[in-house]
């Protein structure tokens, strides 16, 4: 039987920091899920959570935001979303890779090979948007700057998944905001 140590991934950054509340609340469910549901068991006995954060959402909803380890992440979009939100029937689940930027490399810095592309801050928000919306995708994206120089950006999702995501878009929206300081409003 696993434990919610067990579960929770730790970086070598932060290798001693305790669970919070809400990250035991979430390794709890997953340990719950792996013992109660057969056809899950395989899929989630090597699986682990990195962080848990709580964001609010408009309306007085809240959400889990969780991150987790990037060679990890297909198997948790494997596993179903909603199986967790039935345990947490007032919190919405969004899973996110845990990602790593890297800072430009300057006339200081040490750095013997270039920066990959995927660890600029450009590509990591961009990768973070395409994993809250995860069960579908994002069919066009457009930024509009307003007149006092500040930037929105408009998602479209794809049309085939709209009523069971209409009532999310609130919350991807809300996560966003908190994980990047940045507005998107999301259209279907």
């Amino acid at each position: 039987m696993a434990s919610v140590s067990q579960k929770i991934f730790r970086s070598a950054n932060a290798p001693d920091v305790p669970p919070s509340e809400t990250e035991v609340s979430v390794c709890q469910a997953l340990i719950d899920l792996e013992n109660h549901v057969p056809e899950l068991k395989a899929e989630l006995r090597p699986l682990q959570v990195s962080s848990v954060k709580e964001v609010d959402v408009k309306g007085g909803k809240k959400a889990y935001v969780v991150f987790v380890p990037m060679p990890q992440l297909k198997a948790f979009h494997k596993i179903q979303q909603r199986e967790l939100e039935k345990k947490f029937s007032d919190h919405h689940v969004v899973f996110v890779g845990q990602r790593r930027i890297l800072p430009k490399p300057s006339s200081h810095s040490r750095a013997k090979q270039p920066r990959p592309r995927s660890r600029t801050l450009t590509w990591v928000q961009d990768a973070i948007l395409d994993d809250l919306v995860f069960p579908t995708e994002i069919t066009g994206k457009r930024t509009r700057v307003a007149t006092d120089g500040s930037k929105q950006i408009r998602a479209a999702l794809d049309s085939k998944d709209a009523t069971s995501l209409e009532y999310k878009l609130d919350t991807f929206s809300s996560v966003y905001r908190k994980l990047t300081g940045k507005d998107v409003v999301f259209s279907i």
